[in-house]
């Protein structure tokens, strides 16, 4: 059977689609074969810290081609101590002779609050392209408006950033998707949080709670730079490997090109990082 590349094959459903006889949806999934398959440190902190160059070559070895890190300054007492005694040189070369890229980092609010010029110096250093905070550093019994006045100093350290030449994004988690006053707090945070200095990294794990990335991708196009992709069995709090669960990847794939998606992370369980790169490498068009 003759197989024709990738670029032709492109150009060939544009073709098909333009005299009306492909489905958007199609074209879609021909489409995100540009996105590389990354995955978040946070889950493989542990034996990143016992062996690192080790632990990437597995997860390169795996299928994944890109991975988002953790500033390990911010989250030494989250498990990246060992990290931080590693020079950013180090850190970026190593990550390079792996054969894995790095364009992304999640920062604290902490970090943007007390040392913004560092933290955006290392991100430079580090040749990232997006820096991404993981909350706003509110207390949990935090009131609606305290949630208003954080997305103002998001704003004002999103500026920051752009200004620099860097993109910026807020990365959500379920508390988020709860209601203060009749109202979800990250309508409130999409409402405030000005789309021209600050991107949303969408946590696809709210699918438990009843959210889905596909809506929100849709409803907000060109927001969301990046995800962090896991699934769900429909039961619990229990996770399944990406493509076995109730996340129906098509379609999140599909409105992502609509959202403005440019970035995919699986966070999930060390246990099922294999199969969840095995699927979404057999996701691409040949």
């Amino acid at each position: 059977m003759k197989r024709i590349s990738r670029r032709s094959f492109v150009m060939r459903a544009a073709g098909i689609a333009g005299a009306g006889l492909m489905a958007p949806s199609f074209l879609a999934r021909a489409a995100r074969t540009d996105l590389a398959i990354g995955f978040q440190t946070w889950v493989v902190r542990e034996p990143l810290n016992k062996d690192f160059s080790g632990t990437l070559a597995r997860m390169a070895g795996y299928g994944y081609e890109t991975l988002e890190m953790c500033s390990p300054a911010g989250y030494a007492r989250f498990g990246f101590g060992p990290l931080s005694k590693m020079d950013t040189d180090e850190l970026k070369n190593r990550i390079i002779d792996s054969g894995l890229t790095c364009d992304s980092s999640h920062f604290t609010p902490f970090e943007m609050r007390d040392n913004l010029e560092i933290s955006i110096a290392s991100a430079h250093a580090m040749g990232l392209s997006q820096m991404v905070i993981s909350s706003p550093g509110l207390p949990a019994d935090a009131t609606l408006d305290n949630w208003r006045h954080a997305t103002e100093e998001i704003n004002q350290w999103g500026e920051a950033v752009t200004n620099s030449g860097l993109a910026f994004a807020y990365h959500n988690h379920n508390f988020e998707f709860k209601k203060l006053e009749d109202q979800l707090i990250y309508d409130v945070l999409l409402e405030g949080l000005d789309p021209q200095v600050v991107k949303m990294q969408f946590q696809v794990w709210v699918v438990s709670i009843g959210y889905q990335a596909a809506d929100y991708f849709r409803a907000h196009p060109g927001r969301f730079i990046s995800a962090h992709l896991s699934d769900w069995s429909g039961s619990g709090e229990e996770q399944v490997p990406v493509g076995s669960g109730t996340v129906d990847w098509d379609d999140f794939f599909a409105a992502g090109a609509v959202g403005g998606l440019k970035n995919i992370y699986v966070e999930m369980g060390q246990d099922v990082l294999q199969q969840s790169a095995a699927y979404l490498q057999g996701m691409r068009a040949e």
